[in-house]
């Protein structure tokens, strides 16, 4: 699985992919290139970040690449040629290459992919990130390292509690809970992703509005242990996360204990509310409408915005993701959520951006409102210029996550904070 939802058709149709390199074969003891060098990749409105490394290593100069807007460090590469003023690398696995000559200070190049060519200059240095939504302690609020267990799995979960400013255990009131739940892929407790955590931004906002959250780190990833991750399905994740809400509820410490999903967080979180182990619902670009459907919409949005023809439809789909032989991807387009979502009677807050490529807001938001049992408490919206990640963004592109600064849009932590507090 890879991080929220498959990124494959984006990087494959723009033939920008950099995955898994080999080797290394020339031999140099020392070039003057040696150091860090940075440049965007660019193919219509497709841009990526690319990030050349030349460094020592027991005697000669190791070469790899980063490409941070796939959230790829330290891809290994083959050298054809490295002097003081040009080099050549070769990637097998994608018949790719880049080559390049010092001019101006700068490596003037291209990058050369199945019979396809793009300019490449890079300078010295790596690019600045900033993330001024990123909390920095001292907190005004208290903190706790837990764990829970999933025994039907194996898993023990490892993750951070975090309490309200100026809670009181001895005060009668009780805070309510969110249990936060991360997108496919195996992620941290902060669903960290390409330098933005916005599980932590969001937590630490309701903390300073007087909520309770717990965010952990998915199975067999950071402190979590244990879980098998290779077959597993949602419905495998589904129960981490119930083990989650068992944990919170034994702890008597919260008024009500509910559920905050992003991208197959959302998916989970309707499993949960369906058979009713949960308190209330924040799905954040939860898909709504069967797998298949789901992920065909998604590759014809990001082709359209590739400049590609959007030619896939369902049946093209699952051909493709047959071959893969991945059992969440194969479980996963068969899952149609629609009976879950008509057994949630529980308050839900669904959001979506509508410049969302990954979890299509004009498939899923109408969908939802057939399907979900009707109820004052609920709220249903779209964000004008969202993204996936509910960043403001051009054009909703994956390939922009890494380049916006902003985390996550204040007006989405506003009105989650205050759709919560209605819920105390």
């Amino acid at each position: 699985r890879s991080t929220l939802f498959p990124y494959t058709t984006l990087f494959r149709s723009a033939s920008l992919a950099l995955v898994a390199l080999t080797g290394w074969a020339q031999v140099n003891p020392t070039t003057t290139l040696q150091g860090s060098w940075s440049g965007k990749l660019k193919a219509g409105v497709a841009s990526l970040t690319v990030v050349l490394h030349l460094e020592q290593a027991d005697g000669y100069v190791k070469v790899t690449l980063d490409s941070p807007d796939q959230g790829v460090k330290g891809i290994p590469t083959y050298k054809e040629y490295l002097t003081d003023d040009s080099l050549a690398v070769k990637m097998e696995q994608l018949n790719a290459t880049y080559r390049a000559r010092l001019k101006d200070g700068k490596l003037d190049g291209t990058f050369s992919q199945m019979g396809m060519s793009f300019p490449l200059v890079l300078e010295r240095g790596v690019p600045e990130v900033k993330r001024p939504q990123m909390p920095k302690p001292p907190y005004p609020y208290e903190t706790e390292e837990v764990t829970f267990v999933n025994k039907a799995d194996s898993a023990t979960l490892a993750g951070t509690l975090t309490w309200p400013v100026g809670y009181d255990k001895q005060a009668k009131q009780k805070p309510i809970v969110v249990l936060f739940v991360s997108g496919s892929g195996q992620q941290n407790r902060d669903e960290e992703l390409m330098n933005h955590k916005p599980f932590l931004v969001i937590a630490d906002y309701l903390a300073r509005q007087g909520i309770a959250t717990l965010r952990y780190d998915d199975r067999a990833t950071g402190k979590s242990v244990g879980g098998d991750v290779k077959n597993a399905t949602s419905e495998d994740f589904a129960r981490d996360a119930a083990a989650g809400l068992d944990y919170l509820r034994n702890r008597k410490a919260f008024s009500k204990v509910g559920i905050l999903g992003h991208s197959e967080g959302g998916t989970i979180a309707f499993m949960l509310g369906g058979q009713k182990k949960v308190d209330f619902i924040v799905s954040m670009a939860g898909p709504t409408v069967k797998g298949d459907t789901l992920l065909a919409a998604q590759s014809n949005r990001i082709f359209s915005l590739s400049g590609q023809p959007a030619n896939m439809t369902v049946e093209k789909y699952r051909q493709t993701t047959a071959a893969m032989k991945m059992p969440w991807i194969d479980w996963f387009n068969d899952y149609d959520p629609s009976d879950n979502i008509r057994k949630t009677h529980c308050p839900v807050f669904a959001l979506n951006g509508d410049r969302d490529c990954q979890v299509i807001s004009s498939l899923c938001l109408p969908a939802l409102r057939q399907l979900l049992p009707p109820s004052k408490k609920h709220l249903i919206k779209e964000y004008p210029g969202l993204n996936h990640l509910f960043q403001h963004c051009t054009t909703g592109l994956p390939t922009e996550y890494s380049q916006i600064e902003e985390t996550i849009s204040e007006e989405v932590l506003k009105d989650i904070a205050q759709w919560l507090m209605q819920q105390k």
